[in-house]
């Protein structure tokens, strides 16, 4: 159990910690000097064997607001520390705030410095507390009186506390490691080191990590949890990471940086989605207003991109978006803080909903509809409920809704999402990395366009064998991936509803056959194609002697190819099927007789001039009938017209 103080300067936070563990969780020389806590201090006391607990102490004066808000990443209690001489002070109030923004739902409450107060007092700043507390999920937190001068007191608190950790169930890891780097340093002998709070999954030692924004990969060297050596951490521990690769040094590591596993392979976002809270307390909020922005560990600026309206009222909640300065990291439910553009109050916070919005659309309302799914989805802890967004993501996208990308911001690996989109919503398509899901409606409409733009295509050109593949999916679906399209078409012929023939698709039972007025042409060109039919007038010919346009004459002619009866030798060359089987049974001879075929024997068996005998021996390179080894040429597929 992770537990994090809270309260305002001076409270005797610090020196409560020490009163329950005996460790001073002040390391810097400058809090020594000071006696004020300016970065967040760790303790890991000793409870019993099986039970863990540390404790952050983070600094409680408002100008290292910034470091409580690194500290607090991930804690599970909170301790808020009240002094029964001050009351509650500002940053009392503010870290109460924040604590409640960030989702801390347990806790206890310690009114501190009770041997300088009488009971009256103690009455007074106790309904002050509970006044504060009202209304937030640590309403009913319990209330103990200590002194960290007398000790009164502090036996109780500590009870509780480690009665607590005893408790505390280990949290199932879900999802893959994220950590959010609130500590980097060096270690002689070891190297690098950064230290935060596990947010979700497991490591171990050994394993392979990302870094983010940076996009590095690093080993975990050795792994410390709750300052103790171990071989693993997972979600909710205090996690050390020794690291090592290229690239993992000092200066290209920050604060607020994350370590990510190495399946996680999230790129670095400005623009995050978000369920936006403004506090009572705050000012309205205006459509991009400049703010401050703490996640995880991170603390950058940006600015307050409202979804739904111009202005955000005290008190009220909407869909947003914050648009960063510098790349950040986050999955859905991820908690974040939002303070002024002077860094002076806290505005407000919420819940991170989807770190890749599109750039267009924003506002739809099929766009918001997908978000209100993943805010209402992120209100509960993980494992979620992902019927109803995953439901949304597939109406808002009839063309297919990339699951990769969903699988990310949920933080989980693709495969664990396919079979939740199968059982309740959609279909999806699987090919070479591709992975897109359907409605069972969309895929439905999807088929059936298929199957109308190929009986179309039948119906405008009856003498094609079919539509190209690649043709077919820039008509039916051109924003359907190749890979995909292909695996739908499988779908199709499997279930009969579309034929393959070669690179063809077509509808069971199609027979391509010319026009009324095609078949009348190739009537008048067959007996002149067969007059002289190894020297066949080409195309221009063919236009002179029946007084149509070349192009028209080619469009019949090359139906005619597609049915088999012609085959193009060259562009304006085309020899009827049956002067091609003679051709190639000529070459065959050739082969039979001399070994090999030579230009100037196959010119002089069929009588022609010897460039359209090359003409001829070149298209039947061309289709694998032979091949050419220097000027000569081999049969290569006898069987190619037997």
């Amino acid at each position: 159990m992770i537990v994090g103080t809270a309260g305002h300067v001076d409270h005797g936070k610090t020196a409560l910690i020490q009163q329950l563990t005996g460790i001073d969780t002040d390391r810097l020389k400058e809090e020594k000097a000071r006696g004020l806590t300016i970065e967040a201090g760790f303790a890991y006391p000793e409870v019993a064997p099986g039970i863990e607990l540390g404790f952050v102490d983070v600094p409680g004066h408002h100008r290292f607001l910034h470091n409580m808000l690194a500290g607090s990443a991930g804690i599970d209690t909170a301790l808020l520390v009240v002094a029964a001489d001050d009351g509650v002070m500002p940053q009392t109030i503010e870290h109460v705030q924040i604590l409640d923004l960030l989702g801390v739902d347990r806790g206890v409450v310690a009114l501190t410095k009770i041997d300088r107060v009488d009971e009256s007092r103690r009455q007074e700043v106790r309904r002050e507390i509970a006044q504060l507390l009202a209304g937030t999920q640590l309403a009913k937190a319990p209330l103990y009186d200590v002194s960290s001068h007398s000790g009164e007191g502090v036996a109780a608190l500590r009870d509780t506390l480690w009665s607590q950790a005893a408790q505390q169930q280990a949290s199932s890891p879900y999802g893959y490691f994220r950590l959010s780097v609130d500590r980097v340093f060096a270690l002689p002998g070891a190297g690098l080191v950064v230290t935060g709070t596990a947010l979700s999954g497991c490591i171990a030692k050994g394993d392979m990590v990302r870094l983010v924004p940076n996009g590095h990969k690093a080993r975990v060297r050795q792994l410390r949890r709750q300052n103790h050596e171990s071989e693993q951490a997972q979600q909710g521990d205090r996690v050390a990471l020794n690291l090592s690769g290229t690239g993992v040094e000092r200066d290209r590591i920050s604060r607020g940086d994350w370590v990510v596993a190495e399946s996680l392979e999230t790129p670095p976002i400005k623009r995050l989605d978000v369920q936006l809270r403004l506090l009572d307390s705050a000012p309205p909020l205006k459509h991009w207003t400049p703010v401050h922005i703490h996640l995880g560990a991170a603390h950058l600026m940006g600015r307050v991109s409202l979804l739904e309206g111009q202005r955000l009222e005290p008190g009220k909640s909407m869909l947003g978006q914050l648009v960063c300065d510098s790349p950040v990291h986050a999955c859905l439910g991820d908690r974040f803080v939002i303070r002024d553009h002077g860094g002076h109050i806290t505005l407000g916070g919420g819940i991170a909903l989807d770190g890749e919005p599109p750039r267009r659309g924003q506002r739809s309302p099929g766009r918001l509809a997908w978000l209100a799914a993943l805010a209402e989805c992120a209100s509960v802890s993980p494992p979620y409920d992902l019927h109803e967004p995953l439901r949304a993501a597939l109406d808002l996208h009839p063309e297919g809704q990339d699951l990769n990308s969903i699988a990310r911001n949920l933080n989980i690996s693709v495969q664990g999402l396919v079979p939740l989109v199968e059982a309740s919503v959609g279909q999806v398509l699987t090919a070479e990395g591709e992975v897109r899901a359907f409605s069972r409606k969309a895929i439905e409409s999807l088929r059936e366009r298929i199957i109308q733009v190929v009986a179309d295509n039948h119906q405008n050109e009856p003498a094609m064998l079919g539509t190209e593949r690649e043709r077919l999916n820039r008509q039916a679906a051109p924003r359907l991936p190749a890979p995909l399209f292909r695996s739908l078409l499988k779908q199709l012929f499997k279930t009969g509803q579309l034929d393959s023939n070669g690179p063809f698709i077509s509808l069971p039972g199609h027979r391509a056959a010319l026009n009324e007025h095609d078949e009348a042409l190739w009537q008048q060109f067959e007996p002149l194609l067969d007059k002289a039919p190894y020297q066949p007038p080409r195309v221009r010919d063919l236009a002179a002697s029946s007084g149509l346009d070349e192009q028209r004459v080619r469009q019949v002619l090359t139906a005619c190819a597609r049915l088999g009866r012609l085959y193009q030798v060259r562009k304006d060359h085309f020899y009827l099927a049956s002067t091609t089987h003679e051709l190639a049974n000529i070459a065959r001879e050739l082969m039979d007789e001399h070994g090999t075929i030579r230009v100037a024997e196959f010119r002089n068996r069929i009588g022609t001039g010897r460039k359209l005998a090359i003409h001829i021996l070149e298209f039947f390179d061309r289709i694998g009938f032979t091949r050419r080894v220097q000027d000569e040429r081999c049969i290569r597929r006898t069987a190619l017209w037997n």
